[in-house]
């Protein structure tokens, strides 16, 4: 299967697999499913926040005020409390119903509550920290980043995961309101709105948590969203992309701010299989004008959702389709994908000697 439709532009995140994992398959006990322990010295506690942004209306359901869930995940110190759901109830259900069709098998059998290693309004450990924001990709979940959070969180971040409401397939609020997605058909000009709605969502978080500085990561359009915040807000001093395009249009070559401008600022490549800066002319267009650092890490034998809990996730299921996370072990790439973040947050970072890297823990507990 040919891997070239993701990275034609933003909205196109979604899986697509082939035809023969599309039949149905027989009902049967969901899978208990887990990811990877986080490794650092630190436990990991977590807690969602509510935002709203009284000041702009959401783009797309006109007449309501924009709102937002974020998960904070901190270090913490070793507690009792609860294990926090990889899922809320809401979102794990519609998500469950739209891969069981695309991996040929019944809702029941995925069951996206299952316990993560974040333990819910655990004690933060004190001191200040140094902050983490991450930008899921299009349509996904914040939810599907957790093993790099939880592992970045270990090592001593602070880390800040956006859900962007009526991109994603479905956020769920306090009382268990649950917005689904609502863009309308996919076009260079929605791809754009998409893109400046993301940002306009991060700067809102980092006004709310009032940030002065912070590093931030994501996978795909969540990539994308870090690079185009990073050209409009100096406060994101780090970022990386996770094999994401940062194109509107491979094909006519409209290309995002960050690719025609470049950064002054470190900012780090992740790429898998075919895609590379070798292949995608947005990355090389950010090559050439990009002015601070920048490096690339590639999975020959990964894939676009090798940057996801899918790399993980998929195999316990006994279907991990190459076309979805490639053929590299899941733990392998895992490992991979955790030691070139830490390197890469841990030197332009943590390592700053500005306390404006960083932020309160009670801020985040």
């Amino acid at each position: 299967m040919k891997r070239t439709s993701r990275r034609i532009g933003v909205l196109a995140t979604t899986l697509a697999l082939p035809a023969v994992l599309l039949a149905p398959a027989a009902s049967a006990a969901p899978v208990r499913l887990s990811l990877p322990a986080p490794t650092g010295p630190f436990a990991v506690g977590s807690t969602d926040l509510h935002l709203i942004d009284h000041s702009r209306q959401d783009p797309w359901v006109p007449g309501t005020a924009r709102e937002l869930m974020v998960t904070v995940r901190y270090p913490a110190l070793p507690s009792g409390k609860p294990k926090a759901p990889y899922m809320a109830p809401g979102v794990a259900k519609v998500v469950a119903e739209g891969d069981a069709v695309k991996l040929g098998m019944t809702a029941d059998e995925l069951d996206y509550r299952f316990p993560t290693h974040s333990r819910i309004g655990a004690p933060a450990i004190g001191g200040k920290r140094p902050v983490v924001l991450y930008s899921p990709g299009g349509t996904l979940s914040r939810s599907h980043g957790t093993t790099h959070q939880e592992q970045l969180a270990s090592e001593g971040y602070v880390v800040v995961a956006i859900d962007h409401t009526h991109e994603a397939e479905a956020v769920e609020f306090p009382g268990g309101r649950v917005e689904k997605k609502a863009l309308p058909p996919s076009s260079i000009e929605v791809s754009k709105r998409v893109i400046e709605t993301r940002v306009r969502d991060t700067r809102f978080v980092l006004d709310s948590l009032g940030l002065a500085r912070a590093g931030m990561f994501g996978h795909s359009a969540g990539g994308f969203t870090a690079g185009e915040t990073m050209v409009s807000d100096r406060r994101i001093v780090a970022g990386a992309n996770l094999d994401g395009s940062m194109a509107h249009s491979q094909s006519q070559r409209i290309f995002g701010r960050v690719a025609d401008e470049g950064l002054d600022r470190p900012f780090l490549l992740m790429s898998a299989g075919d895609h590379s800066a070798a292949s995608d002319a947005s990355w090389q267009e950010f090559r050439r004008n990009q002015r601070g650092w920048t490096g690339e890490t590639r999975l020959p034998d990964g894939e676009h959702f090798s940057f996801t809990d899918y790399q993980t996730l998929l195999p316990q299921l006994g279907t991990a389709p190459a076309a979805f996370v490639g053929t590299i072990d899941p733990a392998r790439s895992v490992a991979v994908q955790r030691a070139r973040l830490s390197e890469f947050f841990a030197e332009n970072l943590r390592h700053r000697s500005s306390d404006a890297t960083k932020v309160s823990l009670s801020q985040a507990s």
